[in-house]
């Protein structure tokens, strides 16, 4: 079983109280979240607050979205937001997942950070696969994607 860490940052030219919202209401992750392509179809359940800690969102779709949860269990307005993250499909996993966000030159570097453990199928996917790299591509594009829409809201 090993440890691991998955960890992408980004700038973004606007101040860390123009991205934060973004991050922290769940509502806004369909703008700009690598995953809520996979799966038009995709059903997916709010619950608890809107936004910030406390908040909920669970998904079903299709092979490629999977199922899962994540809740906001810390947010730091609008420094950071703490996640648990929670797999159910393909493959069960529980990952600590978070955002900070920095004022940089002017605009803001986020953050993105998963952690986890490789065990029982997903340790065998990932001496299959390169999960930092697989991983690291989805965060990348999320980031690059989040970009795009505070600039739009601006």
């Amino acid at each position: 079983m090993a440890a691991y860490t998955i960890s992408r940052s980004a700038f973004i030219p606007a101040p860390p109280e123009a991205v934060y919202p973004h991050v922290v209401d769940f509502h806004k992750w369909a703008d700009w979240s690598p995953w809520e392509a996979l799966d038009p179809a995709m059903e997916r359940t709010f619950s608890g607050p809107a936004a910030g800690t406390g908040a909920q969102y669970s998904w079903r779709g299709n092979r490629r979205a999977g199922a899962g949860s994540m809740q906001i269990l810390e947010a730091e307005e609008p420094r950071s937001i703490r996640l648990r993250l929670v797999f159910v499909k393909p493959f069960k996993a529980v990952n600590p997942t978070g955002f900070t966000f920095e004022p940089d030159r002017g605009g803001t570097r986020v953050t993105w950070v998963m952690k986890g453990e490789n065990k029982g199928i997903a340790g065998v996917f990932a001496k299959l696969m390169n999960l930092d790299s697989m991983v690291g591509k989805d965060f990348e594009k999320g980031l690059a994607n989040l970009a795009h829409v505070v600039a739009a809201s601006r």
